[in-house]
């Protein structure tokens, strides 16, 4: 039986062309250390670790003062800003669509004197940004906001929330794991001092490498959560200062560092403009054939006018179904993989009007086409029909 891949949203798959071959070829044929040795091969090495974060820099629209650091994901580089960050006595603002790697930390942050505060966002996940500004307080210290959610693919106005902290010298964090790679993003025009960004999900990399980019002046305020060798400065037992140094201690990902340059080589062939044209077209034919079968409750943005202000994410509650055997007898029946659950953002859900049920998340690709959508929809018609 074929298969059909529609959890893009957990990582992408397939991967862009020549990733495997690219790090198998590192792994193989050249598998040194950068910084550390001091012969040929590394620093060619070197020169390719850097030409993957200037390839990042341009895609994301990161300020010429500005740096791009790697690290093991979107949740390594989410808790190196808010526990590098936030102090007790301080306060932090989020939206109440926000995934667990924010949650998770500020809730122990939170127990050590950080005050969280949640912008409640619309029953379809949009957020007016007053609802943000109405709880500015003295001691507010930053603001945290997913750019689209990854339960629903609803965008946030990050653009306008940055603004709004601008204004008031507020650093601004946002979380990127749905739109890096996939949606326009530029970081001095929206006003983001940390962008969170994974190599795995829109850019089409490896997993194991994801990381960070931030502002020459939020990276002198932020405290390292890892500190050790760096390669650099190794007459010092004291923490470089500069970047990216600062924040990477340790060997780095290399070989995913490698496979990640190869994606954004090709992602640079077509520009993001024709993925998210794509995926959306993907998201009103999946929505559309919806509306017409029973049972089926859309979590977000339903309205396939409206694809806009949405990603390629669709959840759907088909209570009074069993959501996990409605994904149990996609996969059984039509090797449709998708996920089922909570998503690891039970606020988010909350929001939705589907805790603690969870959804049946659906997440488009490059790779997919209007032909498996239309086997799904007809797959869970057969499957509906039967269990309600």
């Amino acid at each position: 039986m074929d298969t059909i891949y529609f959890d893009n949203a957990a990582t992408s798959f397939p991967k862009a062309p020549g990733v495997g071959s690219a790090m198998a070829e590192l792994l193989e044929h050249g598998a040194f250390n950068v910084g550390r040795g001091g012969y040929e091969g590394a620093y060619l090495l070197s020169a390719r670790v850097l030409d993957t974060r200037e390839r990042l820099a341009r895609l994301l629209g990161v300020p010429e003062d500005g740096s791009v650091c790697f690290t093991a994901g979107v949740t390594a580089a989410l808790n190196q800003f808010l526990k590098g960050t936030l102090h007790p006595g301080d306060h932090v603002i989020v939206s109440s669509m926000e995934h667990n790697a924010v949650m998770r930390p500020l809730r122990t942050l939170e127990r050590g004197g950080v005050a969280v505060s949640t912008a409640p966002c619309n029953a379809d996940g949009t957020l007016d940004p007053q609802r943000v500004r109405d709880l500015f307080r003295p001691n507010t210290r930053a603001v945290v906001c997913t750019h689209a959610s990854n339960v629903c693919g609803t965008l946030l106005p990050v653009e306008e929330i940055g603004r709004l902290c601008r204004e008031r010298q507020l650093r601004f964090a946002v979380d990127a794991a749905q739109t890096a790679g996939i949606f326009p993003i530029d970081m001095a025009k929206m006003h983001i001092d940390f962008l969170a960004f994974p190599g795995h999900k829109g850019l089409r990399g490896p997993q194991g490498v994801g990381g960070f980019a931030v502002s020459a002046a939020l990276a002198a305020e932020m405290l390292p959560l890892i500190e050790g060798g760096t390669g650099s400065r190794s007459d010092s037992e004291l923490q470089p200062e500069f970047l990216p140094d600062r924040f990477e201690s340790g060997t780095l990902p290399l070989p995913a560092i490698i496979g990640l340059r190869q994606a954004l080589t090709e992602l640079e062939k077509t520009g993001t403009e024709p993925l998210l044209a794509r995926e959306r077209q993907l998201t009103e034919q999946f929505l559309r054939g919806l509306a017409e079968l029973p049972g089926c409750r859309v979590a977000g943005i339903a309205d396939p006018g409206r694809m806009e202000e949405r990603l390629g994410v669709v959840s759907v509650d088909f209570s009074p179904a069993d959501n996990a055997m409605a994904a149990f007898l996609l996969e059984q029946r039509a090797g449709i993989m998708t996920r089922v659950g909570l998503h690891c953002a039970p606020a988010a859900h909350k929001t939705l009007g589907t805790f603690p049920q969870g959804t049946v998340r659906f997440s488009f690709g490059p790779e997919n086409t209007p032909e498996e959508v239309r086997q799904c929809l007809g797959c869970l018609h057969d499957i509906l029909k039967k269990e309600i």
